[in-house]
């Protein structure tokens, strides 16, 4: 069954873009309202010690728009439900480079939409930890879902998530899930395992919520010569961010400023992506 992921009675995700619309077009760009923007302020009550997503990327911005991840960059991939929102909420995070939504979990060979088999829809996350850290996005992974909500509601399609890479990404993902666990009084059911393989989801459901706007479709084109390479970049990330109402034009704007050249040029950027008709 199609679902277009902004809400309905039996949609995880329906409470989200109620409760946690972090940020809305006209809300001012500072840090004050960084980790409120971030999580929501219910979830800053609820978890007061966890530490705040940056909003400025001063200390050091993203290297590159287009390029494969390097070494500087780290991959985590998680499962939330739906992937169309989760992959708008992390690719509005500076210090985030690239998102992409598919097939993970599993052991199904060659999954899709339609023939997923044991696998679950996620969002691969590559992110630069000098910037943003693990910990930031797992408790931004665990504050925008509930597992008990979504394990078994659609059998394995949904299924909370965290598969890691490395030794020290199982260990990150143990320590936030039991603090947060230790601070909410709420046991966390989401299965940590070590990642296997990941299957790109079919182009319709890839930035999802950008490709409702064809206008920026059709400047990101003129940008980048092909979809297959506005998909895998930064700027992208962040526009499905903003097309869904997770972050703003003021936002975007004050990050592509401190973007380096080789990251192309920032000024013509953001004078191509303002002229887009939101």
């Amino acid at each position: 069954m199609e679902r277009d992921g902004t809400g309905g009675v039996n949609d995880p995700y329906g409470d989200m873009d109620n409760r946690y619309n972090t940020g809305g077009m006209d809300q001012a760009y500072n840090k004050e309202n960084a980790y409120k923007d971030a999580i929501g302020t219910e979830s800053v009550e609820r978890f007061p010690h966890a530490s705040p997503i940056p909003v400025h990327a001063e200390a050091r911005p993203s290297q590159a728009l287009d390029s494969q991840a390097g070494s500087e960059c780290e991959t985590i991939t998680l499962g939330m439900g739906c992937f169309w929102g989760p992959e708008a909420l992390f690719g509005r995070i500076p210090g985030v480079l690239r998102t992409r939504v598919g097939y993970a979990g599993g052991t199904t060979e060659q999954p899709t939409y339609r023939e997923m088999g044991d696998h679950s829809e996620t969002v691969e996350v590559d992110f630069d930890p000098q910037i943003v850290t693990l910990e930031q996005l797992l408790e931004l992974f665990w504050k925008h879902h509930k597992p008990v909500n979504i394990n078994e509601y659609k059998g394995r399609q949904y299924w909370s998530l965290a598969l890691y890479r490395s030794g020290e990404q199982r260990e990150a993902i143990e320590r936030v899930k039991r603090r947060l666990e230790q601070e909410s009084g709420v046991p966390l059911d989401t299965e940590a395992t070590a990642f296997r393989a990941f299957y790109l989801a079919e182009a319709r459901h890839r930035k999802y919520y950008l490709k409702r706007f064809p206008e920026a479709v059709a400047k990101l084109d003129e940008l980048y010569g092909a979809e297959e390479q506005w998909e895998r970049s930064t700027l992208a990330a962040r526009l499905n961010g903003l097309a869904k109402g997770y972050t703003s034009m003021e936002r975007i704007a004050e990050e592509l400023r401190l973007w380096p050249a080789a990251m192309g040029d920032g000024g013509l950027l953001l004078a191509a992506i303002r002229r887009i008709r939101w």
